[in-house]
């Protein structure tokens, strides 16, 4: 069995563990040898697969439903596409932030934030993406039965010879809080990737085991915590995970290009090929 789970994160819903598994080996072989380490070969990595929980039902054929600004309705969606905008706002200049005076005709706070944000690199000019992107993260942290059916597929695929669990985007709360719930697990290293725990209130507080005192609980029998961010990713809004969890997690920021959130250049990169090879021949 797969000595390496990846964990998979948010837009990956007409996918499958075989295509995901088909992007990331290549990436991550290319970070260890970016590392000087001997790529990974076959075998050695599976991906858990959830992102069919989030397909809409009847409507395979047309991809993402047509969702808008308007379809952001409660506190939770609005409060963090606001804290989205502002940290948009902080990290790209060719984004107006909340503070900014703007000619557009949108006096809807939110359907100024979705405007600025969709304006954005970050996002490509996809409305509906920003938005169902946004209802996923919401789906997993407030529907209870959803979110069983996820961690149950990242149960299913672990064995007891998996030593690195690695989580990517909402693929990194999910690996968090399954490595919580099992703590008879041999995983010994969790590697985050552009991972939203650190997002205060909206996610951080909404974890499961909760934080106690401001602290989240250090996850199950690992040893090494790698926390990976990308300066602009907007979706790991907080970088350093360290200050709210142990500072023994290893925060490192990393430069992907265009794509900040994309689990390729993720993958790719020296830092996470580095702390896979370590984890490997610890054994």
């Amino acid at each position: 069995m797969a000595r390496i789970v990846g964990v998979h994160g948010i837009g990956q819903q007409v996918k499958g563990e075989h295509t995901l598994e088909s992007v990331w080996l290549p990436a991550l072989r290319d970070g260890m040898t970016r590392a000087g380490a001997t790529p990974l070969p076959d075998g050695l990595l599976s991906c858990a697969f959830y992102g069919d929980l989030f397909r809409p039902a009847g409507t395979k054929a047309i991809g993402i439903p047509p969702l808008s600004h308007a379809d952001l309705r409660d506190e939770w969606e609005t409060a963090l596409v606001q804290a989205i905008w502002e940290e948009a706002g902080r990290v790209d200049s060719s984004v107006p932030g909340p503070e900014a005076a703007t000619k557009l005709r949108a006096p809807n706070v939110i359907q100024r934030a979705v405007w600025a944000l969709c304006n954005s690199p970050f996002w490509g000019g996809v409305e509906k993406l920003l938005v169902f992107s946004l209802k996923q993260v919401r789906a997993y942290l407030h529907d209870d039965a959803l979110r069983q059916r996820v961690r149950e597929r990242v149960e299913a695929a672990m064995s007891d010879d998996t030593e690195v669990l690695i989580g990517h985007s909402l693929g990194s709360v999910v690996a968090y809080e399954c490595l919580c719930a099992n703590p008879d697990w041999p995983v010994t290293t969790f590697i985050s990737l552009g991972s939203p725990l650190g997002i205060p209130n909206l996610v951080f507080d909404r974890l499961q085991p909760p934080p106690a005192n401001g602290k989240g609980k250090w996850p199950g029998n690992v040893r090494r915590w790698i926390n990976i961010a990308d300066r602009g990713d907007l979706v790991a809004l907080e970088k350093r995970l360290a200050p709210l969890f142990d500072s023994r997690i290893e925060d490192l920021l990393i430069h992907n290009g265009a794509k900040a959130h994309d689990v390729e250049p993720y993958l790719t990169a020296e830092e996470t090929g580095r702390a896979i090879a370590a984890a490997l021949t610890e054994r």
